[in-house]
């Protein structure tokens, strides 16, 4: 699962990136969804998974969140 979480958030991260082109941002729609679903992940993930396993989880937890972040205000 702490793998998992890692690569949800690296792709939440990637498309954030492609979705940053000006024609492409209305698809940061799809993109905050996917995050936030990550982040539902990454949660489950930290208070499952023992404290050796955490980092992987952590860092899913922090990319999904800065891709809602940044995804939010480039829709509003």
């Amino acid at each position: 699962m702490p793998t998992l979480s890692l690569v949800w958030g690296v792709l939440a991260l990637v498309g954030m990136v492609v979705f940053s082109i000006p024609c492409l941002r209305p698809l940061n729609w799809v993109n905050v969804p996917f995050a936030a679903i990550g982040l539902g992940i990454s949660m489950v993930t930290m208070v499952a998974s023992k404290a050796a396993r955490k980092g992987p989880a952590a860092l899913g937890l922090a990319c999904c969140g800065l891709a809602i972040l940044v995804g939010l205000y480039w829709l509003v």
